[in-house]
């Protein structure tokens, strides 16, 4: 009797660090952000402010951990397969969360079913430039490339980017417009061909055209949003410009895998508001050309999820864009 005694008081020891470990009040240690995408971009920007917003926020160090390739797919399926505590989180983008799932020939995830959606930080708006040979307005440059069916050409960041659906997305506003794709291995080629001439028009976010534009070596026509840019408010929107309704961007969500407990989501989300209602936040963002989301919540998060799907699906299918 005596043993059984010692045995049960034993087990109950041992349990006891695994009980409380279950029962600790969430967080109790180190949460990963992963970023899909490589160090330095926009993307990881983003990530590592807000990171450091909920590192404020909770009281735990939220660390940044840049898992790319594939168009952000490897990074959105390590969340994906990640355990649904609230300790690995993801940074979701146009690319993962609105092209790939319908641009993929055998998507890897589903966007919304393998996914717990947690906050909106952002949307980060696309710009039109082009060569400063060309004419100075939106419409004049659309006239020109009507008139000239296949003489003109654009350059894109790869087949199936964010670039290459922005620009398909612009014909079909316009009324259509034949017009060469030349698809490079990123942005940053796209936008140096753009400056050589070698192509007359390209699309890339504020952060990488802005300084070019300002230098004279690039003219940036549009702005892809429905409001002008803080960072730059001399610049028409798209809308302004003379393409009714138009609005191109990336974004930048907050999700985790799917399965995630309510108190979990209900601690980020309260410490994801309170990170957008900072206004080092919105001042951080809006320097960046980017336009903050401060009204975050998971269940906006989700709806724009499905509204981005809605509105890429069709431009993507048109294009007849599948990526293996």
């Amino acid at each position: 009797m005596k043993r059984r005694h010692l045995l049960a008081a034993g087990i109950g020891a041992l349990a006891a660090p695994a009980v409380a470990r279950a029962n600790a009040k969430y967080p109790d240690h180190t949460i990963r952000l992963v970023v899909p995408f490589p160090a330095g971009g926009a993307t990881d920007v983003v990530g590592r402010m807000f990171a450091d917003k909920l590192t404020q926020q909770l009281g735990q160090t939220v660390i940044v951990d840049n898992k790319s390739g594939a168009a952000g797919s490897i990074g959105a399926m390590e969340v994906k397969n990640a355990k649904p505590d609230g300790y690995t989180l993801l940074v979701a983008t146009s690319s993962t969360h609105a092209i790939n799932p319908t641009a993929f020939v055998h998507p890897p995830y589903h966007p919304i079913r393998d996914f717990t959606p947690i906050s909106s930080v952002c949307v980060n708006p696309l710009v039109f430039f082009a060569n400063p040979s060309l004419p100075p307005t939106m419409m004049e440059l659309v006239q020109l490339m009507k008139q000239n069916p296949g003489k003109y050409s654009y350059g894109s960041a790869g087949i199936g980017s964010i670039i290459h659906l922005a620009a398909e997305y612009l014909k079909r506003s316009v009324g259509g417009m034949d017009v060469v794709h030349v698809p490079y291995k990123g942005g940053a080629p796209a936008i140096q061909d753009t400056v050589a001439g070698n192509v007359a028009w390209s699309m890339e976010t504020f952060s990488t055209a802005l300084p070019l534009h300002r230098a004279g070596k690039l003219r940036i026509l549009a702005f892809c949003h429905s409001r002008r840019a803080a960072i730059a408010p001399e610049i028409p929107t798209m809308i302004e410009a003379g393409v009714p309704g138009y609005e191109a961007y990336t974004f930048g969500l907050i999700l985790g895998p799917a399965g995630m407990p309510q108190d979990v989501i209900d601690v980020l989300d309260k410490a994801s508001r309170q990170a957008m209602a900072d206004p080092a936040t919105i001042k951080f963002l809006e320097g960046n050309a980017s336009i903050p989301t401060p009204d975050t919540t998971p269940e906006r998060t989700a709806q724009f999820i499905k509204d981005e799907l809605a509105k890429w699906a069709p431009i993507i299918r048109e294009a007849n864009v599948k990526i293996a």
